[in-house]
């Protein structure tokens, strides 16, 4: 029979994958396995493979004998190979239309939420106490802040059209977005370094690429305006920790929110746990309903469609 094989996955069950894939005779392997050792046994022989969050280097590609198409249920594909596949021409898919609106949301509430210092506020009426939490200068309005978004895709975009009704003053850099696209948006296209000199707060919604990884370290975070604020919902690596640690403990930034973050999860012993100038989050800022029957479906449709001889949409490797 057919198989495709779900190399790992945070939902209860796969009953999604399994009513649009085994009613065309496919049959749907739940692995949950993430390290190349325990995969590599599992693709083999595997038609096609739908992963989450699993290492898919090029040892794992290399042993799949069969498939016909690698599918990663998110936007973000940095946990696949994709020069191992291309070599293979195993196209990988990704779903990139999904949770746009959700991580908009979170962004900002994230920004809302360093900026009105909602949860030092929030914390000091639990403990019994009254009053403000933070010194004054600490609570800021966003018309009268310069907000840099770094990436300009899907997600970006909606974070720019939201800030818009703050009334911030916006700032973008994406080198493979013309200007002009960038201002018809309402918000001012800028070079990074400009960016990161001219921001209160930066928000990242760039992929991890070779170019975007550790983009903030101690050297571009040394640029930033004494005082600024981070936030990242898009991959932890794009930001070096040791050095967003020492920045914040520091003072040369007032505050961090971070969905992501490398390592994840964040370790016990980090003090990202414990600073209060820090929001955490668990990877969570996709998350609704709508948003993950729309992930799986999506998933699930790709791989039915690779294993009918199919056109497939949403191929990042460049495999036709």
């Amino acid at each position: 029979m057919t198989k495709v094989v779900v190399t790992d996955y945070t939902f209860p069950d796969l009953v999604v994958e399994r009513a649009i894939l085994e009613p065309l005779g496919f049959e749907v392997i739940g692995a949950q396995a993430k390290t190349p050792e325990l995969l590599i046994p599992v693709v083999a022989d595997a038609d096609a493979v739908i992963t989450q969050f699993a290492a898919v280097n090029a040892e794992v590609i290399r042993a799949m004998s069969k498939a016909r198409v690698i599918v990663r249920y998110g936007i973000g594909v940095d946990n696949v190979d994709l020069q191992a596949a291309r070599e293979r021409k195993i196209p990988v898919c990704n779903v990139p239309d999904y949770c746009i609106d959700e991580v908009a949301d979170h962004t900002l509430a994230f920004i809302l939420a360093t900026t009105r210092q909602v949860v030092p506020n929030s914390l000091h009426n639990r403990n019994g106490k009254w009053g403000l939490a933070t010194p004054l200068h600490e609570m800021k309005t966003m018309k009268d802040l310069t907000i840099g978004v770094v990436g300009f895709g899907r997600i970006g975009r909606e974070v720019v059209d939201r800030l818009r009704a703050f009334k911030a003053t916006v700032l973008v850099h994406d080198p493979v977005v013309s200007d002009a696209d960038i201002e018809s948006s309402g918000a001012k296209a800028v070079a990074l370094d400009e960016l990161l000199k001219a921001s209160d707060i930066v928000s990242l919604h760039c992929p991890s690429t070779p170019a975007t990884k550790k983009l903030l370290r101690q050297d571009t975070i040394a640029q930033m305006k004494d005082g600024a604020v981070v936030i990242n919902l898009a991959r932890g690596d794009l930001i070096e920790t040791g050095a967003l640690v020492a920045a914040l403990q520091s003072g040369k930034l007032s505050a961090a929110a971070l969905d992501v973050c490398d390592p994840e999860p964040i370790p016990l012993e980090s003090p990202l746990r414990s600073l209060p100038n820090v929001i955490t989050a668990s990877h969570i800022a996709s998350a609704s309903v709508k948003a993950v029957a729309k992930l799986r479906e999506s998933a699930a449709k790709h791989a039915a469609n690779a294993l009918q001889g199919r056109p497939l949409s949403s191929v990042v490797n460049g495999v036709g």
